[in-house]
């Protein structure tokens, strides 16, 4: 029985792994800091909006339409996978959870374009918060708190808009309504996410022809392993660079991606791959185009430079923001500001100092669900 379920749950994670990259418990209230004359404090704090702070179990909890969440605790074989050399393609990720469960698999891809911002700053009080945007098509997203046996635990999301769209009849079909099936899937496709030590981690899409695909004698891992990798293991940027060092990386889909990495030090930084090497540049905000000095310098979209110099410029007049001021970047960076299709599906504000996470979804800004790593 238990070998059909996991053999059910991989041809879930072959459908969820398509998306790698980014297009009751009563209300409680949250403090921040106080304003001071380098503060960015929003006229609405966290105070007056409707938060909800969410307790977690191992059932699949749907939190509105599009938005749900789960907590995970125990092992689910990511040091094999690492031991076992890794994955160059989204298919060997299949592969090896596939090996000796399930013959015959039919693999089917599929690739999509997003947008997504980060800022990294530091509030008034003195905590480093991490903001993300993730823009794509209207998707169902889930939150899903990880404690694995041996790694920090950690919150992360992850797009499963191509579940549904992946699931069949029969035995299969029945399968993909098991929330352990479910999040066996998703544990290996993270598109952002926080772990325990305050490490912020966001995946974003540089539109280029260019992939990455390198070729070494190190073992291979692939972008939402990568970030998987890095929340189980690193608890700093310094961490996080030494660990992606020790990987050939490999773009999901070939899609063209960077990392946005910020700890609680407050440093951040974006990794990117040119020319199939990784440049590491120092940057509190990132968008969807080069940010590393050279030839690629500036590539990608229009609307990505848009958004880097509303963000740049807000850190310009106020150095400092809380939290509530966060969120107020992020929405005046949201899709629905440039009358595009696409819709920004989360949002979220980290706090690696205290381990909180806020997330807002589809531009309700008025409305957001706190979790705490615990």
């Amino acid at each position: 029985m238990r070998k059909n379920r996991l053999a059910s749950g991989l041809l879930l994670l072959t459908s969820v792994l398509c998306l790698a990259g980014c297009k009751n418990v009563e209300p409680d209230q949250m403090t921040v800091g106080g304003q001071n004359k380098e503060t960015l404090v929003s006229e609405e704090n966290m105070e007056t909006e409707n938060l909800q702070n969410v307790l977690l179990t191992n059932e699949i909890r749907e939190l509105e339409n599009g938005l749900s969440a789960v907590k995970y605790e125990g092992d689910y074989a990511f040091d094999a996978f690492l031991l076992a050399g890794g994955a160059s393609s989204d298919r060997e990720v299949i592969g090896f959870l596939a090996e000796n469960l399930l013959s015959g698999m039919n693999i089917g891809f599929s690739q999509e374009s997003f947008g997504c911002s980060t800022i990294s700053v530091k509030s008034g009080d003195g905590e480093f918060l991490f903001g993300r945007n993730f823009d794509w098509d209207s998707c169902n997203a889930m939150v899903i708190a990880a404690y694995p046996e041996n790694g920090y635990a950690s919150i992360s999301t992850v797009n499963m808009d191509f579940v549904s769209q992946g699931a069949g009849g029969g035995i299969t079909g029945m399968a993909l309504g098991m929330d352990q099936v479910k999040v066996l899937a998703a544990l290996y496709a993270p598109l952002d996410g926080m772990n325990e030590k305050g490490l912020a981690v966001s995946v974003n899409m540089i539109q280029d022809g260019a992939d990455i695909s390198q070729d070494s004698d190190r073992p291979d891992i692939t972008t939402t392993t990568a970030v998987r990798l890095l929340l189980d293991q690193a608890a700093d940027v310094d961490e996080a660079l030494a660990l992606l060092e020790q990987y050939d990386m490999h773009a999901s889909m070939g899609m063209m991606v960077h990392f946005a990495l910020a700890d609680n030090s407050g440093r951040s930084v974006v990794v990117e791959y040119i020319g199939n090497e990784m440049v590491v540049t120092e940057t509190p905000v990132v968008t969807n185009f080069y940010l590393a000095e050279g030839e690629k310098h500036g590539i990608g979209t229009k609307q990505s430079h848009e958004r880097y110099e509303i963000l740049t410029g807000l850190l310009d007049e106020s150095e400092k923001m809380d939290m509530a001021g966060v969120r107020d970047a992020l929405d005046r960076v949201s899709k629905d500001n440039f009358g595009e299709f696409e819709s920004t599906e989360w949002s979220i504000v980290f706090n690696q100092t205290d381990g909180q996470a806020v997330y807002y979804h589809r531009e309700n800004y008025g409305k957001g669900y706190a979790f705490t790593i615990e």
